[in-house]
């Protein structure tokens, strides 16, 4: 934690709330320059090790960024936290490579265009010093690897091509009149030297001996190749991919089913969840999202529209149709409206590190379950309640239906999520944590806080219930700030292991580090 003592004491027990630093930006825009649609960032991810950082975009592109600022530290990370050493530095990436994964596609039974967009993305195992991720458009999941090879020159010549006629570092010329010039062995070059004669000059005297030429590889370059293509199992769009901590198989989901693959083989896959009801007219809800558990390779959870989480156990039956658990909210009594079940469809989730937690985004909050039980949520954060008296705008507009990503810190006390006005919000999950801060993606992330002295005097509980009551004027937020409905924040992603939040506006990749 940055500020030492200037920082506000947390109640005892409690970590202490977070003090956000901006650390980077990857292409960033110049005032009133147009964001291309295809550069617009439409999926982050961390692997797991948190030294390399992967976004995809609307143009079916992925983009790799490295980690540099743990390579020169001389000793080991763990050495170093085994003497309580204080990494002062924040963590840095830089630009690593990028391809093109997706290409625009068309699909002539249905008359339907399929986006190069990509979806998501997740990486997986390395092997070798290669990295393998997937990535998935609509329709198509991608296996990709990427790897350095060595760039193969030949050298080692009898004519080196540096000293080619012309560059003045041989005084001969081959337009000169001398008699054709002998090898060492007394034989002439006769039709050869012809050919070879415009671009380069021998040494008087010949050559003393023949040299084979050798290849040699001193550069390296990374090359992204496509080692498989797991198509044409979907009917629906793919909203989700998940990999298993088996290391072997994955699942991919769509509207109405969820598939689990092989990582090894392409052109099968076995249907585990189909919730496709035999008339199209009583369908109720569909899949949202779908998560492999962290460590246990026989459970998954998914999501659905109606704002349930059900937790499905592999070892139950091949097909998972019947669940394990079932978790939702019992409906308050008269809170319903036109909106309720819009807005309590679930548009993200994610399983905290150890497995025990799942967290959830709908539209207006976040909400943390524990697998062990299903009567309600532990704990639920208001993320944008000032939204509220808006929703018939959010409507007309289709932002509604905006699907926000949601993300744990590695230790699990914290959760963070997007919102309007290119902002993202942080809470503490801790029990009793009062921590809720409000933050921009940009290079100043806390210019959007309620306007209190740089280090608050009093708890941060007071800024969580300014933000948390609302307000009824138009356009304008808890802070006062005009909110913007065509800037929002729907992807970001924690490290693994820091706390360090990766998140997209636009087309601009920002890092921020605590």
């Amino acid at each position: 934690m940055h500020g030492g003592d200037e920082v506000v004491a947390a109640p005892a027990g409690l970590p202490q709330p977070l003090d956000w630093k901006f650390s980077q930006v990857f292409g960033e825009r110049t005032a009133g320059e147009e964001v291309q649609e295809v550069d617009i960032i439409s999926a982050i991810e961390f692997d797991k090790t948190g030294d390399h950082l992967a976004t995809g975009d609307r143009g079916g592109r992925v983009v790799l960024f490295e980690r540099t600022d743990t390579k020169d530290h001389g000793v080991s990370r763990r050495d170093l936290e085994r003497m309580d050493y204080l990494i002062s530095r924040h963590p840095e990436f830089r630009y690593k490579t990028e391809f093109q994964s997706h290409e625009p596609e068309f699909d002539y039974l249905k008359s339907l265009e399929i986006e190069e967009k990509i979806n998501k993305i997740r990486w997986c195992q390395t092997a070798n010093s290669a990295l393998f991720l997937l990535s998935t458009n609509d329709k198509t999941i991608k296996f990709w690897k990427v790897q350095e090879k060595k760039v193969k020159k030949i050298s080692d010549m009898n004519l080196d091509p540096s000293k080619a006629v012309g560059n003045g570092s041989i005084a001969s010329s081959s337009n000169s009149s001398s008699p054709k010039p002998c090898l060492a062995n007394g034989s002439s070059l006769g039709g050869s030297y012809n050919y070879l004669s415009h671009d380069f000059s021998f040494p008087p005297g010949g050559l003393p001996s023949l040299h084979l030429p050798v290849v040699t590889s001193q550069e390296t370059n990374l090359v992204a190749r496509c080692r498989r293509v797991y198509g044409h199992a979907h009917d629906y769009h793919i909203n989700s991919i998940s990999n298993n901590s088996d290391g072997e198989t994955f699942i991919s989901a769509d509207d109405l089913r969820i598939n689990l693959w092989n990582l090894e083989i392409s052109n099968q896959s076995f249907n585990i969840v189909d919730v496709k009801p035999a008339n199209m007219e009583d369908l109720t809800e569909v899949i949202t999202s779908a998560e492999f558990h962290p460590t246990h390779c026989n459970m998954l959870a998914y999501s659905s529209s109606k704002g349930s989480i059900r937790l499905i156990d592999l070892r139950q039956s091949a097909l998972c149709d019947s669940h394990a658990k079932l978790f939702e909210e019992p409906e308050a009594p008269g809170s319903r409206s036109f909106f309720t079940e819009i807005i309590a469809s679930i548009s993200d989730i994610k399983f905290a590190k150890d497995g025990r937690y799942i967290l959830s985004r709908d539209y207006m909050t976040l909400k943390l379950w524990d697998i062990n039980m299903d009567s309600g949520p532990v704990a639920t954060f208001q993320v944008h309640e000032y939204l509220r008296p808006k929703l018939c705008d959010l409507y007309e507009n289709d932002s509604i239906f905006d699907k926000f990503e949601c993300c744990l810190s590695g230790d699990g006390l914290r959760v963070a999520t997007g919102s309007y006005s290119n902002l993202f919000r942080v809470f503490g999950c801790a029990p009793g944590s009062t921590e809720a801060t409000t933050l921009e993606a940009s290079k100043n992330p806390m210019r959007r806080q309620v306007q209190t002295p740089s280090r608050p005097s009093r708890p941060l509980s007071s800024i969580t219930r300014v933000v948390r009551r609302g307000t009824e004027t138009p356009g304008v937020d808890a802070n006062g700030n005009s909110f913007d409905f065509t800037t929002k924040l729907l992807h970001l992603a924690w490290h693994p292991t820091e706390n360090s939040i990766a998140c997209a506006a636009a087309n601009s990749l920002y890092m921020y580090y605590a």
